[in-house]
């Protein structure tokens, strides 16, 4: 196998020379869309120079292929440093880059170029992620979600979900745009109302920059608790039609971007995994298979106009591999496991039109999810079903803003929105409540308007030393009296920013933030089909954030940042049932929050980040984070109690670096400090109508979070090789995750024992039917974790 990977990587004939790539731009002004024209344009950290014509045109020729940034100087405007982009010779590569106005006179303040993005509205907790860390983190996979895992304060649950953990808040407290579109979560087989799953949906190929906030949200990105995702995504090749074809980790893509009209491009892509035929060689007991597609259409009607048109939907099938039942774990996840059907969309259309000192936005959008299960006891179709859900999410968006900056040097930013929402759920289900079965059985129609209002207002003060920003935002309902107020759900936020000198500078921002309840646990409907949460009086969440910190940029390679945060919550669902609050609930599959809540859970967070970025140290791209953070909700009692993101310790090293010949190497090491968790309740488990009802432990909420698993330590590796020949590219790459084969500790499995011929044992066969429990045991699982090495082709021509 050795000697054929290397082959893959080697065998290229001497003569086959790299191609020199072409990089052509236009520079605009960011308000209001007119070309910059004599301004300076250099490929950022090179003497390679060109100026911009009377349109704003510039173009670069006999570019080294690999990913560069561009840098841009013109006088009345602030030095601007852009995203990184992939240069190949396979097509010319387009930029558009949009400069700032300064409103500063150059006597006053000495400004200096730094390729690290800082926004008004967020001086702190917010982190850019440029497409080369993407495409090539080691242990990625080129999958957004795992890559800002190595962020600070950001944790996962466990090495097979991409869930998004931040500052101690759940995996349902993060909201995601692409292009301004907001999208209802990010992965395929993704969990109902919360935001995580095993695989990503957004092919990086369409990504151009990633701004990751975990904190100090805009006033115009509501409903979020622990982070914002904003995506920006490529336009499409204005010169030819191109083409990109991948062989990833669990799936083949294709890609194609182009003209399609003078002023109209595409991109579009379509995706479809194979990891069904690989589970079921290596005898998995599920079978999943994902499809997806995305596009983006863009036209540049004229100087003043623009639309674009977005794309995203998914279809995702989940079967069981029933031949797959030789061992015990096999026997017990065919057991649980439902089937399972899921597909989604979100479609968009974003309309800007610029004026003198600003411009106006128009984002229409509408995004359906569709998820349907359903389980036999025993996977035995003869028999009725313990468990059948239907259910859709359909929204429909409206959002104008407009924004605008003045002579004197205010940026501001207003707007509003509305919504419209419709959520159907139909639920068969076994649960075990009170010592006893219990049938929920109710279907649920639920129409709900949604209005919004939103505005921030930024400012340079004392010559520029001072940057003020003050946003305000309201949401509101038409859900129940609890919700139908404006004013009861006013968010205001303060940024500030002030620098120490020429290297330091103190930032702070503070923010009350709501967020509304997912539709699950809206529309749950109990026994009887009436909406309990609604009786019961849910709310939307509220979150206080106090976040400061310092920052240091001892040159224009690298920045320090330390920060410390503290985030208290408040009506936060509480579970009835298990008493507790639903927080530490949504990693696993399936539905988060379809159950009966009270608005009354109590919660906080807190803890300190490090983090220090360095694009050459000793030649590596190198990014260290580390995380002391405690995340903790009130019990029944109103004692503190940690959550299942109480990791206390996080640390992330990620290095990568460039070699001659367009070789790359890198390395990710990751440490998380054990988390807690809750054991099995071995009594209520054993019941044999308490087990099969759900065909799987129940935890013991008396000692909910009560223990701890180890530590957890990961080593990724990857190594790029790129091959540029004329028009076309080939480029290969081989992760290794977990290339020491280090373990993740996992509780062991409570299951049924069962004879020699696979019937379950029951311990009282005498007793009454209601009275009558399984014989029960562990299985161990010795941790989990193996050596999973993965090679990716890509052809671009």
């Amino acid at each position: 196998m050795k000697k054929y990977i290397v082959l893959l990587f080697l065998i290229v004939p001497g003569f086959l020379m790299a191609q020199k790539g072409t990089l052509q731009g236009l520079l605009v002004n960011a308000i209001n869309n007119e070309p910059v024209p004599f301004a300076n344009v250099l490929i950022y950290g090179t003497a390679i120079g060109s100026v911009s014509d009377l349109d704003g045109n510039f173009k670069f020729f006999g570019l080294e292929p690999g990913f560069v940034r561009v840098q841009v100087s013109s006088i009345g405007f602030e030095t601007k440093v852009s995203d990184e982009i992939q240069v190949t010779n396979a097509k010319t590569r387009f930029i558009e880059i949009k400069v700032v106005e300064s409103t500063t006179d150059l006597e006053e303040v000495t400004v200096k170029t730094s390729q690290f993005k800082r926004k008004e509205e967020s001086p702190v907790s917010m982190r850019s992620i440029g497409i080369a860390e993407i495409e090539k983190n080691p242990g990625g996979n080129r999958d957004i979600s795992k890559v800002i895992q190595s962020l600070p304060g950001v944790a996962g649950s466990v090495s097979f979900r991409n869930d998004i953990i931040v500052r101690g808040g759940g995996p349902s407290e993060n909201r995601f745009y692409l292009d301004a579109v907001e999208i209802p979560n990010l992965n395929h087989f993704a969990t109902q109302g919360a935001s995580g799953g095993p695989v990503g949906m957004i092919n990086v190929d369409f990504i151009r920059n990633v701004d990751f906030y975990s904190g100090a949200f805009p006033a115009n990105r509501g409903n979020a608790l622990s982070s914002v995702l904003d995506f920006q995504q490529i336009d499409g090749n204005k010169e030819k039609m191109k083409y990109r074809a991948t062989i990833g980790a669990s799936d083949l893509a294709l890609t194609l971007d182009g003209p399609i009209g003078d002023k109209t491009s595409l991109v579009f892509s379509a995706r479809r995994s194979y990891l069904q035929f690989l589970f079921q060689v290596i005898g998995l007991p599920f079978l999943p298979t994902y499809n997806d597609v995305q596009f983006k259409i863009k036209s540049h009607i004229d100087e003043k106009n623009e639309i674009t048109f977005i794309g995203l939907g998914a279809l995702d099938q989940f079967e069981l591999n029933l031949k797959a039942n030789e061992t015990e774990e096999q026997r017990y996840i065919l057991g649980y496991l439902p089937v399972n059907e899921q597909w989604n969309y979100t479609v968009g259309g974003i309309y800007k039109h610029y004026r003198e000192k600003g411009y106006h936005t128009l984002v229409l959008s509408r995004n359906h999810l569709n998820n349907s299960a359903y389980k036999y006891l025993d996977n035995d179709e003869t028999t009725p079903k313990i468990f059948d859900y239907k259910s859709d999410e359909v929204e429909t968006k409206l959002r104008y803003e407009n924004t605008m900056r003045t002579e004197k040097g205010f940026k501001i930013n207003f707007g509003a929105g509305m919504e419209y929402a419709q959520y159907f759920n139909d639920t068969y289900q076994l649960r075990f409540v009170n010592n006893a079965p219990v049938a929920i059985d109710y279907e649920t129609n639920l129409d709900l308007v949604k209005w919004s209002g939103f505005g921030q207002v930024s400012k340079g003060i004392f010559n520029q030393r001072l940057i003020v920003s003050l946003g305000l935002r309201m949401d509101a309902n038409n859900y129940s009296s609890d919700m139908n107020n404006l004013f009861e759900q006013i968010s205001p936020r303060l940024s500030l920013s002030y620098p120490i000198g020429d290297k330091w500078a103190a930032n702070f921002n503070t923010g009350k933030f709501y967020q509304l309840p997912p539709y699950t646990t809206l529309g749950y409907g109990g026994q009887n089909g009436v909406l309990v949460n609604k009786d019961n009086g849910i709310k939307y969440i509220q979150s206080d954030h106090l976040v400061g910190g310092l920052e240091y940029l001892p040159n224009e390679k690298s920045k320090i940042t330390l920060e410390g945060f503290y985030k208290k919550y408040n009506d936060y669902p509480f579970s009835v049932n298990d008493g507790v609050a639903i927080s530490s609930k949504g990693s696993d599959f399936g539905t988060f929050g379809d159950e009966e809540v009270t608005p009354t859970g109590v919660g906080r967070s807190y803890g300190i980040e490090l983090y220090m970025r360095h694009t050459s140290l000793f030649k590596f791209n190198t990014i260290l984070s580390y995380t002391w953070v405690t995340s903790e909700f009130e019990d029944a009692t109103g004692s503190y109690i940690p959550t299942a993101w109480d990791n206390k310790h996080l640390f992330n090293l990620t290095a990568t670096r460039s070699f001659k010949n367009n070789w790359d190497f890198g390395f990710k090491y990751r440490f998380a400090a054990g988390a807690p968790y809750t054991p099995d309740d071995l009594v209520k488990s054993s019941y044999i109508s308490a087990w099969d009802a759900q065909q799987r432990a129940y935890l013991d909420y008396s000692q909910f979070n009560s223990v701890r698993l180890n530590n957890f330590t990961q080593l990724d590796v990857r190594v790029d090789k790129s091959f540029y020949f004329d028009n076309w590219s080939f480029m290969v790459y081989l992760d290794i995750q977990n290339i020491l084969g280090s373990k993740i500790d996992t509780p062991d499995i409570l299951t049924v024992d069962t004879d020699v011929n696979g019937v379950k044992v029951i311990d009282n066969p005498g007793d009454p039917i209601a009275d009558q429990r399984y014989k029960m045991r562990f299985i161990e699982t010795n941790g989990q974790g193996t050596v999973l090495p993965t090679i990716g082709i890509m052809f671009e021509f």
